[in-house]
C-alpha cells in the first residue's frame, strides 16, 4: 500500500515506515505525530484512487525522528572578472525528518499478495 500527499509544493511517494525528510516545522517535538491530508493518490495492490485534486478524508500520520535536520551547504559565489570584485556566501536548509506510521484511505481496497517461496 502507498500513497502520494503533497507537502511544501513538493510530492511524496510514501508506503507505511518510510523515512523521509520534509520542510522545517518550527513547531514540531520529537516524538510528535504529524498529519498529512494533501492525499493525491493511494494504491492497495488492486485499483488505484486518483482524488480530483484530493483524496476527501484520507490521511497520511507520521512520527517526528528529527525536528531539525541541516542539509547540505550550497556554496554560491559571485565574481566579476577585471572589477576586482568577488563575494562569496553559503546557505544551509532546515527539513524536519519524519517516519510514516499509517495510512488511512476510505473505501481503498487492500489486496494482500502471497509471496513466493525462495528457490534454491
Amino acid at each position: 500500500m502507498f500513497a502520494v500527499f503533497e507537502d511544501g509544493g513538493r510530492q511524496f511517494r510514501v508506503k507505511s515506515g518510510d523515512v523521509l525528510a520534509v520542510d522545517y516545522r518550527n513547531d514540531v517535538q520529537d516524538g510528535q505525530a504529524i498529519t498529512f491530508d494533501k492525499i493525491l493518490l493511494a494504491n492497495g495492490g488492486g485499483p488505484s484512487i486518483v482524488g480530483q485534486p484530493v483524496i476527501s478524508g484520507a490521511t497520511v500520520t507520521a512520527e517526528v525522528v528529527t525536528a531539525q535536520l541541516k542539509g547540505l551547504k550550497l556554496e554560491i559565489q559571485t565574481f566579476h572578472r577585471r572589477n576586482a570584485s568577488k563575494r562569496h556566501t553559503g546557505h544551509r536548509q532546515k527539513y524536519t525528518r519524519v517516519k510514516i506510521t499509517g495510512i488511512t484511505v476510505p473505501n481503498l481496497t487492500v489486496v494482500e499478495r502471497p509471496v513466493a517461496p525462495a528457490t534454491t
